[in-house]
């Protein structure tokens, strides 16, 4: 039997949330992830258990298996090859393109998307710089070992480097980055933090501007050491 659309949204949010944080999924998470209750997303995931799909402790850790993974990667694929066409080909903005493949990526066939991913040419991250993986699942080699990735606002006054993703949770954040310039492939530095008003001052170019706290929370930075001087 085939998968459910709740199934293959349930693998993409396990693997989204997995991409970034640094320890596996808890339900409450998956929920805040999902919009949907505690309760639901047990259900949902004891489904998807039995189905050889997700591993789950009690009351702890949700991880992929081996085929949930792999299940995971292509919905994943799905999402993302959306987005990117959706933004190259018909005009979207970055903040507009999670919510709409979101409605297309259960209807759209596996040879549509091959097709579209040849149209674009390939690419390898989506409009938010997220990795898109190959038909295989795996990912692409150019991009399985990235630079060192750090939340701007972690960054140390003078440290700086190459924005590499930016997460696409809150479609406000993403229109106020845009309007900022703060995108994939921005190189920037910061210039001061001041955390107890919630901003960081960067400089991009000749620019100098805040940005504040919750947003860069969410944007990842390759650091260039050698921008801090």
């Amino acid at each position: 039997m085939g998968l459910t659309a709740s199934n293959e949204d349930y693998l993409r949010a396990i693997w989204k949330l997995e991409e970034w944080q640094d320890h596996p999924a808890t339900s409450g998470e998956l929920a805040r992830a999902l919009g949907l209750s505690p309760s639901t997303v047990s259900e949902g995931v004891s489904r998807l258990v039995s189905r050889g799909l997700v591993r789950h402790a009690p009351y702890g850790a949700i991880s992929l298996t081996d085929e949930g993974r792999k299940q995971a990667a292509r919905m994943v694929r799905i999402h993302r090859v959306l987005e990117t066409g959706l933004v190259q080909l018909f005009g979207y903005s970055w903040d507009e393109v999670n919510a709409e493949a979101e409605q297309l990526e259960h209807a759209v066939s596996d040879l549509f998307i091959e097709r579209l991913d040849a149209a674009l040419g390939h690419p390898q991250r989506d409009p938010h710089g997220d990795i898109i993986p190959l038909p295989s699942g795996e990912i692409p080699d150019a991009v399985a070992a990235p630079d060192e990735q750090i939340p701007l606002c972690d960054l140390a006054v003078g440290e700086g480097g190459r924005v590499e993703r930016v997460s696409d949770t809150d479609s406000d954040v993403l229109v106020y980055l845009d309007e900022l310039g703060v995108v994939p492939g921005t190189r920037l530095r910061v210039t001061g933090v001041r955390r107890g008003v919630g901003i960081v001052r960067v400089t991009v170019s000749d620019r100098e501007f805040d940005v504040a706290l919750n947003a860069a929370q969410v944007v990842l930075v390759a650091v260039d050491r050698d921008a801090a001087h």
